[in-house]
């Protein structure tokens, strides 16, 4: 961690969790606020739902792609100025969508988006690590997780308000106000922490043999998917929500934010426990009860599908449980994967989200659409994305026992 960081930030911790926090919930906010208003924007850009489709798939593509390099550029440049430019450039963005007068002009500017989004929620992880020892850096990332967790519920909530009352253009003009917002909040409030001696140099060949020093490094590999991938065994739900909730569970549309409200309670309640153990567990318990919840409800939520017929008293426990078991144990898992290279912990978690948002668009593209039509399909989808994850972290766990071990000791250093 960096050696001056008791002075960059004499606040209480959680508000240090609140600003970042706000900085992760950006990407979420930017998805769900402009759902609502899908049929009015078609409507009036006289665009068809495969092009309204490409808004939200350029926006993905554009986070995927530039993750690979928000956090490689804060280990050179530093944490702070990646930020601000990279809300800066959001905010420009979202005014132009809001000033899109044809398709291809808003395909553009949520492609531009969706290149910017991914600063804040990169380099927070990183900032985290860098002001922090271990056992605290696990409860203030807990912290975040639990904030991330409303981001959600509330968005959809504001942008089907917003294009009720103002159109479809207000949903881009309020995204602006919120990246105003957060710039002057962070070019207030954040410190640098990333110290000057711990800078990497700013070229081509050092960025590229970063690149492969941690793709070629199996234990950073099998941590990225240990994390990533059972995520999609809930967010699998999410991308079918319309067919899972009004076709399979008949509900209204009305109805649908029970599955939100549940879901996002699990995610919560997970990141709660998990700071609360930080610094009392081992990580690797912490870990292996948050795989063991996820495996029983997995395994629960299959033999209910198959034995029985959806029913909305029961079906949506099962997903809500499993979040629990994952926002338990994915804030130890970011830790490990920081702390593998402590000296590219930008660019580490750069990959670690870029695997993450692959993975998510593989799903959302894909595999989706090819099991949202059965609820056993559905639940053997979750249950074979979590075993990736799982059978990830025990391989690592068998070749390298050491891993995990570190963060037992608030006080000891990688």
């Amino acid at each position: 961690m960096n050696p001056d960081a008791h002075h960059l930030w004499r606040a209480p911790r959680w508000a240090l969790a609140v600003l970042l926090a706000t900085l992760g919930m950006l990407g979420p906010f930017s998805i769900d606020t402009y759902i609502p208003a899908f049929a009015g924007i078609a409507s009036s850009l006289d665009a068809t739902p495969l092009q309204m489709q490409q808004t939200l798939s350029a926006y993905l593509f554009g986070f995927a792609f530039m993750s690979l390099f928000h956090g490689a550029l804060s280990d050179s440049v530093g944490r702070r100025p990646v930020v601000l430019w990279g809300l800066a450039a959001f905010t420009l963005a979202s005014v132009g969508c809001a000033l899109s007068q044809s398709i291809g002009q808003l395909v553009f500017f949520r492609a531009v988006q969706g290149l910017t989004t991914g600063a804040g929620i990169v380099v927070s992880r990183a900032v985290v690590r860098d002001m922090f020892p271990p056992a605290q850096a696990q409860r203030v990332m807990s912290q975040i997780t639990i904030y991330f967790g409303v981001a959600p519920a509330v968005a959809p909530m504001m942008g089907g308000v917003l294009f009720a009352l103002l159109g479809w253009h207000s949903v881009f003009w309020f995204l602006a106000l919120v990246g105003v917002a957060l710039w002057t909040a962070n070019y207030k409030l954040l410190p640098e922490t990333l110290h000057i001696t711990q800078r990497q140099p700013l070229n081509v060949r050092n960025l590229l043999q970063g690149y492969w020093k941690l793709g070629l490094d199996p234990r950073f590999v099998l941590l990225a998917f240990a994390s990533g991938v059972p995520f999609n065994g809930m967010f699998l739900y999410v991308l079918s929500a319309p067919v899972f909730l009004g076709e399979h569970l008949a509900l209204a549309p009305t109805q649908f934010f029970w599955f939100f409200v549940l879901t996002i309670s699990g995610i919560m309640g997970g990141a709660w426990v998990s700071g609360r153990m930080a610094g009392r567990r081992a990580p690797k318990q912490q870990i292996k009860y948050g795989f063991l919840i996820m495996l029983g409800m997995a395994l629960v939520n299959l033999l209910a599908n198959t034995l029985f017929s959806a029913h909305v008293s029961w079906a949506m426990l099962p997903i809500a449980l499993f979040a629990f078991g994952w926002a338990m144990m994915v804030p130890v898992i970011t830790l490990l994967v920081l702390d593998l290279h402590p000296e590219r912990r930008g660019m580490a978690s750069s990959l670690q989200a870029f695997i993450g948002a692959s993975a998510n668009g593989l799903v959302a593209g894909v595999i989706a659409p090819l099991v949202m039509h059965s609820t056993v399909g559905l639940a053997a989808t979750s249950l074979a994305m979590l075993s990736v994850g799982l059978l990830a972290w025990l391989w690592l766990h068998r070749r390298w026992p050491e891993i995990g071990r570190f963060i037992e000791h608030p006080e000891g250093t990688t």
